[in-house]
């Protein structure tokens, strides 16, 4: 048996799997974010654990031999979160999450240093680890002095399982430290925010053994024998060995809290100007480029709580059959955005209301305002190099047809919606643990499952659609002209 343990931002996930890969169950358990200020984001590390608990927990419950069976645990997580640690490996701060903003100024002032795009492939993007640590070393300096061990979310979940401070490749390549090419940290850019390897984890590749689960621990849960916990990968790169979006040119979109545009590669591709990640993959000699834009279903989730109903009654709202879109635009940018502008500082908006603008039309264009980000994340890796001719779509706000329709006609290609199953980051992270206890060949274990349906673009709302992204398009540097 092998354990996936995928710690998002709502909460972990814990799934367990058999040696022929089918899912025997999964659990969670829930965490919410602290916001105490405009643009920021934290959540508290030991909360991280006690929803892993949780999530065990309900596992053992329905599940008590097969958890005793286990031999192998993959980790995937959040990316960039900043998890600082003291010399007894005590937490000395809330760990500043991926979608927080305050470091705008620290990313700038790095990424005018030419060496980070020149190593890493990327721009220094606020949500990246390296300049929250600049920012914590200016506004914090006491905490920055005691800082003796930067761990990433899934990283502090290996201290806690293992004892050992170790990452991989995928997660630490969002760090704005790695030298993504020769997959290993970089003194130099380290030096440059006056930090050092040693304060750094050793890394190892996402299919490699890092690390064996405790003693206690493996006692706690009835765990009869060693189980091995393997490097693991950041969560989209563990989406990726779910989905088997492992091989050159294959690719999935991911509508979850943040929304990804993701394509794997067999090569190095970076592009830092189109503001596209290109990031090592979990898999040995293996990168991937995506676009990330910062509130998918969190648009649609806030378009809720303000409304007062559910996303589901929302969504239902709208109808089944994808519909031209109305003179009504929404811009997702409710924390910022990444992919392709780069902006810490720009907000939300809704455009052309008029007295006519029910409760589904702003519904229809909160779904449409996000497919349309997700366009502009097409754009920018074809100007990267990467064409994409379909996607596979993961995530939450998969689920809704009418969605998935929107986006198959904006970007102009198939969807593909795998057959009934859980092929998430999850899953990945269990396949990793699969590979590193037993030395199976990573390819093969991150097979692509069944299609069980593919959206194809409604060509009859082509125009309609390239029209309303084109808006959507213009829009962005008025509302930019506004911003604080």
């Amino acid at each position: 048996m092998y354990l996936g343990l995928d710690l998002g931002t709502s909460g972990v996930k814990a799934m367990l799997i058999d040696g022929d890969q089918k899912i025997i169950g999964s659990a969670s358990g829930s965490l919410d974010v602290s916001r105490p200020h405009s643009g920021w984001s934290e959540q508290d590390p030991a909360h991280w654990i006690r929803a892993s608990e949780e999530a065990i927990a309900g596992l053992k419950a329905k599940f008590p031999a097969e958890l005793s069976a286990v031999r192998g645990i993959g980790l995937s997580g959040q990316m960039h979160g900043a998890t600082l640690l003291d010399a007894e490996d005590k937490v000395l701060r809330p760990c500043i999450l991926w979608n927080d903003t305050r470091s705008f100024h620290e990313a700038a002032a790095l990424d005018a240093d030419p060496r980070f795009r020149k190593i890493t492939g990327n721009i220094v993007f606020p949500g990246f680890t390296a300049p929250k640590l600049a920012w914590v070393k200016r506004h914090e300096p006491e905490i920055f002095a005691k800082v003796a061990k930067v761990l990433l979310p899934k990283d502090f979940l290996r201290l806690w399982l293992t004892g050992e401070h170790i990452s991989e490749m995928s997660d630490s390549a969002g760090t704005s430290w790695l030298d993504t090419g020769a997959r290993k940290w970089s003194d130099e850019l380290l030096a440059a925010t006056d930090l050092s390897e040693k304060q750094m984890p050793s890394l190892v590749e996402g299919t490699d053994e890092a690390g064996v689960l405790r003693a206690e621990l493996a006692a706690k849960w009835g765990i009869s024998g060693k189980a091995v916990v393997a490097g693991g990968a950041g969560d989209n790169a563990a989406s990726a060995c779910g989905m088997g979006t492992v091989s050159h040119g294959s690719a999935f979109v991911s509508l979850g809290t943040s929304g990804v545009l993701f394509a794997a590669t067999d090569s190095y591709l970076p592009k830092p100007e189109s503001a596209v990640h290109a990031f090592c993959h979990a898999l040995p000699k293996t990168w991937h480029q995506m676009g990330v834009i910062l509130s998918a279903t969190d648009a649609l989730n806030w378009h809720a709580k303000v409304t007062g109903h559910s996303a589901a009654d929302l969504v239902s709202e709208v109808g089944d059959a994808l519909k031209a879109p109305t003179g009504v635009t929404f811009l997702p940018y409710l924390s910022g955005e990444r992919t392709p502008h780069n902006d810490a500082v720009i907000r939300g908006a809704f455009l052309g209301l008029e007295h006519e603008s029910s409760r589904a039309v702003l519904t229809q264009a909160v779904l449409e305002g996000v497919t349309f980000a997700i366009r502009d994340n097409l754009e920018a890796l074809k100007s990267a190099g990467t064409p994409i001719s379909r996607v596979t779509a993961i995530g939450g706000g998969s689920r809704s047809r009418y969605w998935l329709s929107s986006i198959a006609t904006s970007l102009g290609v198939p969807v593909d919606i795998p057959a009934d199953g859980d092929f998430g980051a999850a899953f990945g992270a269990a396949r990793l643990g699969l590979i590193a206890a037993t030395g199976a060949d990573p390819v093969a274990v991150c097979s692509a499952p069944k299609t069980d349906e593919t959206i194809d673009p409604v060509t009859g709302l082509t125009d309609a659609y390239e029209a309303a992204y084109q808006r959507y398009r213009a829009a962005y540097p008025a509302i930019r002209g506004l911003a604080g």
